[in-house]
């Protein structure tokens, strides 16, 4: 039998879209590095570099709710194929533009925009497809897989790729390895067979409801959710008190501190990615825990408790354990989350619900990019960084009580073995006649008087409550 974490790869479909993304993602970590070195060549600073980063932000914030919307209306697979399509003839244009040298900020800008546009729509399509081809009880090894491949192709392999790439040649060169990248990956996808639970929740001739109806949908059920919704409270507020610190600040601690320059920076960051890959291929590894909530909450709200030790710390070696730390917690919560998303939101409202956690999670990201700086000049950086890792596990207790997640995490068990019948109730919900399973929550029964509506679920989940 396999290892645990190498399951899904039985899956013929599953290996066809895991290489494509391995493919894209090299990609997007050649873009990070060789992104940089254009906007350099071409005279710019930091304020032309943040607008391109700014611009690609943007991508992704405006366009992640429309993203969660199509995938759960359109073909998942296409929206996919599109996604990779775009990109490759978006790093084309950039790579000829660069070629030419015709190439201004303004065009890496929209290139930007555009990229971030793709990763509003490819995510949440991605992550409504995946439970389509595997079964439940490898979506946590697979979650596992892309947790350890993406930081070590994104943060490490790809960005050391591009530098050297530009260091022997130029940035031109190497977006064109990007557009390489792209392309394995648009001609892989093409492999990716046609099948009716890749493409859109709704029958063809169903009338559907508006745009307007389905974000409304996807809204009430998360705030109607408590696991759900007090997780997402939790992300903004973690997000809100380190990513500033750590983006921000960071690198004033390396050279303050640590004596160091750039490269150790990068040497930090990649710290955390290794950690990451541990936490998530070990998580791939085991079963999913039986209080899968609780473990969640606590690695990623304990975890960040080294935070408050940066300040104070002056051997590099030290940081660096200090952040594969950080990293292993948080590869081990992301790895639990994603498949809690995918075990346990109905499938018909994944894309969306996938999209608001992906909103919301960066909806505070530029709050505290902002903040981290101009309060640096009234709070010292030492205490600003004990305040980053204490908030964490204080509203994660929070989190974990007014969400009754202790409770929640046993009355919905998601484990390997598929259920008995007498451990949990059957609920369908009713699509133009096609009835479709609720993930771990609710199984399948026979006979249409028993379809529920999804007003009805929830009702009947308040009064299990």
């Amino acid at each position: 039998m396999a290892p645990r974490a190498l399951r899904p790869f039985a899956h013929h479909d599953y290996r066809v879209l895991v290489t494509a993304l391995i493919a894209s993602v090299f990609g997007q970590g050649m873009w990070a590095v060789a992104m940089v070195y254009q906007v350099k060549t071409l005279g710019g600073g930091p304020v032309e570099l943040s607008v391109v980063a700014t611009a690609t932000s943007l991508g992704i914030v405006l366009l992640v709710l429309a993203g969660g919307i199509a995938a759960d209306r359109l073909s998942k697979r296409k929206i996919i194929i599109a996604v990779e399509l775009a990109s490759l003839l978006v790093m084309a244009s950039v790579s000829t533009l660069a070629l030419t040298g015709t190439i201004a900020i303004w065009h890496l800008a929209i290139a930007g925009f555009i990229h971030g546009a793709g990763a509003a729509f490819f995510f949440p399509s991605y992550s409504a497809l995946l439970p389509k081809m595997l079964p439940p009880e490898d979506l946590l090894a697979a979650n596992g897989m892309e947790g350890t491949f993406r930081p070590v192709l994104q943060q490490a392999a790809g960005p050391a790729v591009a530098g050297m790439i530009v260091a022997a040649y130029s940035p031109a060169i190497a977006v064109a390895g990007i557009v390489i990248c792209h392309l394995i990956a648009v001609i892989i996808l093409l492999q990716l067979p046609h099948k009716a639970e890749y493409d859109a929740h709704l029958a063809a001739d169903e009338i559907r409801p508006s745009v307007l109806e389905d974000l409304k949908e996807g809204v009430t059920y998360t705030v109607k959710t408590p696991w759900l919704l007090w997780t997402l409270l939790f992300a903004v507020i973690s997000v809100l008190s380190m990513m500033g610190p750590i983006e921000v600040l960071l690198p004033f601690v390396v050279t303050d501190q640590l004596l160091g320059d750039a490269s150790m920076f990068g040497f930090l960051l990649a710290s955390y990615g290794i950690g990451a890959a541990i936490g998530s291929l070990g998580t791939a590894s085991l079963r999913l825990p039986r209080r899968y909530l609780t473990l969640m909450l606590a690695v990623w709200g304990f975890g960040s408790l080294p935070l408050a030790a940066v300040g104070y710390i002056y051997q590099f070696w030290i940081m660096s354990a200090l952040f594969v730390v950080l990293g292993i917690t948080g590869g081990i919560g992301q790895v639990i989350w994603g498949t809690l998303l995918q075990r346990r939101v109905p499938p018909h409202m994944m894309g969306r619900v996938s999209s608001l956690d992906f909103f919301v999670s960066l909806a505070l990201l530029p709050v505290s990019m902002a903040l981290a700086g101009p309060l640096s000049h009234v709070i010292p950086i030492p205490v600003i960084f004990i305040i980053a890792g204490v908030v964490s596990p204080v509203i994660a207790v929070i989190a974990w009580l007014a969400g009754r997640m202790y409770d929640d995490e046993i009355r919905h068990p998601l484990n390997d073995a598929p259920p008995e019948s007498d451990e949990r109730e059957d609920t369908v919900i009713g699509h133009g006649g096609v009835g479709v399973t609720l993930g771990a929550d609710a199984t399948a029964v026979t006979g249409a008087s028993n379809l529920a509506s999804p007003h009805d679920l929830e009702c009947a989940e308040q009064e299990k409550r």
